[in-house]
Formats: C-alpha cells, sequence, structure tokens
C-alpha cells in the first residue's frame, strides 16, 4: 500500500483490498451517478442511496487495481462502517474531503 499516492486499506471477506481515488476513478463515479459536475458530488454523497455507494466503492477498488464488478461487489459481505471510514479517508488523501 502507497499512502503517498493515496491508498487506503479495507478488507472485505478477511482479503486486504486497496482503495484509490484517481482520475479514472472520479470519471468513473461522476458516470455512475448521473453528475454534471465534480462539484455536485460531495452534496450527493451526504446522502447516498446503496447503489451510490457501490458505485463508488468499486470505482476506488479498480482505481487501487482490483477488477471486480458492482454486481460482483454487492453480492460480497462488507462492513459498511468500515467501508464507509476506507471511502472518506481515500477522498481527504487525494484532498477532497
Amino acid at each position: 500500500m502507497n499512502a503517498v499516492r493515496g491508498e487506503v486499506r479495507l478488507v472485505i471477506e478477511g482479503v486486504a483490498h486497496v482503495l484509490c481515488l484517481t482520475i479514472g476513478a472520479l470519471a468513473e463515479i461522476e458516470g455512475a451517478l448521473g453528475l454534471a459536475s465534480l462539484g455536485e458530488l460531495g452534496e450527493r454523497l451526504k446522502h447516498p442511496s446503496v447503489k451510490d455507494f457501490i458505485a463508488v466503492l468499486g470505482a476506488l477498488l479498480r482505481g487501487g487495481g482490483h477488477d471486480i464488478a458492482d454486481p460482483a461487489l454487492a453480492r460480497l459481505q462488507i462492513d459498511l462502517k468500515a467501508a464507509a471510514t476506507a471511502i472518506a479517508e481515500a477522498f481527504a488523501a487525494a484532498g477532497l474531503a
């Protein structure tokens, strides 16, 4: 894991994963959430739907180098509090807290 790059660790079903907010992940999140601009992201994530949560987590996992599609991610046992914390840490590491 590379903290300088903004990577954050999240354990899912006993396996450590890396989340990273890359430009590609940001673009994917904008598209998945139907946002017109990055400025809308903060407001949307104040009260995310489960679909939003999966889209953001999936994009961050793919930004961290994992090859997982959102439907497969949705079938995993995920600690929502730990995932929400890791998502917030990934955004903070990228300067978008």
